[in-house]
């Protein structure tokens, strides 16, 4: 699997906080339901919990969901 993360048309930052205890399908079902956005037209969306360290990022690779996650260190 081999992503060009210069390729998404669009970057969407989800506003507010997010239970990053969410897996795909969780989501996936914020996406479509609070923003009413389709989720395969090549967008990765990014989202942020309680604390400021964490991330989680999905991303429609065009065979499945790719789901990312990412932790600063101090």
């Amino acid at each position: 699997m081999l992503v060009n993360w210069s390729a998404p048309q669009h970057v969407y930052i989800v506003c507010g906080k997010t239970d990053l205890r969410k897996g795909i399908d969780g989501l996936a079902m914020v996406i479509a339901e609070n923003y009413g956005l389709e989720l395969d037209n090549d967008s990765l969306f990014l989202f942020c919990g309680n604390r400021n360290d964490r991330f989680k990022g999905l991303y429609w690779d065009g065979e499945g969901f790719i789901l990312l996650y990412k932790r600063f260190e101090k």
